[in-house]
């Protein structure tokens, strides 16, 4: 069929005496398209009148686009099964053509930014080397919309605390803050809504007012609107994390801050530019960091267990011995635990980055080698008995020697009869049972309430007649 442009050829050439023959010879085309052409008289391209094979199977078509979960492979099999004589060209081609399960392409945006207006950060999972064992990490990245600056790091999660730890990092690391930090609708930050209606979470609103930026999003399913920070973690993968192996987070981390530097200063083709140049003039308009940033910290409450430990996240961190049985308050930062019991009391360990049901345990915590520690206040209920009833003292060593139960449970219930029976019947029934080695307490509850019986709950005899 000839184009629009070979049909207005012909009519000019035409116009100008060029024999039809000649206008066939110098256009590649035959005369019979020629005569065509000139007896429309027109330029325009005529449209194609020709019934469309697929149209006869229109509506088992789209009966068949739902059945089969929009697989046209299938389709094709199922109508070609059922007698009809299409081929699977002849099939996409109908579909494509009215709109059956086809989207029409959409135009990409393009986004300018001004220096110090924006920065983006994302997170993706990838997978790295750590300590000779393979296993996925978290790669949190940041991007300066202006300037391509890069900064990344690797975390075991990434969680609210991870989050700001990290942002913190990246706005140190860039000496400066933006006015607005783009996110993909995370539920780190975000409380509700999406797009233009997302609320972040206080907590993180707060963070953001502290470095003077605000949280927005873009809207679900638009990843252009955040291409900047999208397009560095393939490079991270190819190029960062390929061949590379890490001995430690620490490590990882350390040669990522490196290899940032490195990118960061190496001329870029999409943007015909080196990242620090741009950085120079960006720099000028990032609004300047507190004079001090708290460190990013989070905190909880924990009771010291019997072996002298604080658990935190599946890790055990050692505190002295006398702390045992005692609530502390554990704050976690990026790289310190540090476990307080008061204003005076203080431990700090050195935080393990992931939970891997580690002890760590500092030598000052524990006795010297062949040195047993005393146990601090083993039986508190011991020393209620002997300062209500000091006459006890040898029944209660008695009863720690050859008590059948518990010896806690045997003391809090010997308490109970100390502080709910009389003191002259409970006085009598253990002085006779400790006569006779008695050390059930059963039994010796049964001897107290007989002697209380007897002794102030004696009813006056009805007086006799003298008759």
């Amino acid at each position: 069929m000839l184009s629009q442009s070979q049909r207005t050829t012909i009519l000019e050439l035409h116009t100008q005496g060029v024999a039809k023959r000649e206008i066939a010879r110098v256009l590649g085309i035959s005369r019979v398209a020629v005569r065509q052409v000139l007896r429309s008289n027109s330029t325009a391209v005529p449209e194609l009148q020709r019934p469309e094979k697929a149209e006869t199977y229109r509506q088992q078509i789209l009966e068949l686009f739902d059945q089969c979960r929009g697989n046209l492979v299938r389709v094709h099999e199922e109508l070609v099964a059922g007698g009809a004589q299409l081929s699977y060209p002849a099939l996409t081609a109908f579909c494509r053509r009215h709109g059956i399960g086809y989207q029409p392409p959409v135009a990409a945006g393009r986004y300018d930014f001004a220096p110090g207006e924006e920065l983006q950060h994302d997170t993706s999972p990838h997978e790295v080397e750590l300590a000779g064992k393979k296993r996925k990490v978290q790669t949190a990245s940041a991007v300066l919309c202006y300037s391509r600056i890069l900064f990344f790091q690797c975390y075991p999660t990434f969680q609210r605390f991870d989050c700001k730890v990290f942002l913190t990092d990246a706005l140190r690391y860039m000496g400066g803050a933006t006015a607005r930090v783009m996110i993909d609708n995370t539920h780190v930050v975000v409380l509700r809504g999406s797009g233009r209606e997302m609320v972040p979470v206080p907590e993180m609103a707060a963070f953001g007012e502290r470095f003077g930026f605000q949280f927005v999003a873009h809207a679900i399913g638009n990843a252009n609107r955040s291409g900047r920070v999208e397009r560095p973690f393939s490079f991270i993968e190819g190029n960062f994390l390929a061949g590379r192996t890490f001995s430690s987070w620490d490590d990882l981390n350390q040669r990522a801050r490196e290899w940032c530097d490195k990118v960061n200063a190496t001329y870029k083709k999409h943007i015909r530019a080196v990242p620090r140049e741009l950085f120079v003039v960006e720099r000028l308009h990032l609004k300047p960091l507190p004079a001090w940033i708290p460190e990013v910290y989070r905190l909880h409450q924990r009771l010291v267990d019997i072996e002298g430990y604080v658990v935190l996240h599946s890790n055990r961190y050692s505190v002295p011995l006398d702390w045992i049985g005692r609530r502390v308050e554990v704050r976690e930062t990026k790289d310190k635990i540090e476990i307080q019991l008061d204003a005076r009391h203080l431990v700090t360990h050195r935080r393990i980055a992931e939970a891997e049901h580690q002890r760590v345990m500092l030598t000052e915590h524990r006795p010297s080698r062949g040195q047993r520690a005393p146990r601090p206040d083993p039986h508190p209920e011991e020393n209620a008995i002997l300062t209500a009833a000091p006459e006890l003292t040898e029944y209660v060593a008695g009863l720690k020697q050859r008590s059948r139960k518990v010896i806690t449970l045997a003391l809090r219930q010997l308490l109970r009869f100390v502080r709910e029976y009389p003191r002259e019947p409970l006085l009598g029934a253990v002085q006779e049972a400790s006569r006779y080695g008695l050390y059930d307490l059963d039994r010796l509850e049964r001897m107290i309430l007989r002697r209380v019986t007897h002794e102030y709950f004696l009813l006056d005899r009805e007086p006799q007649d003298d008759d």
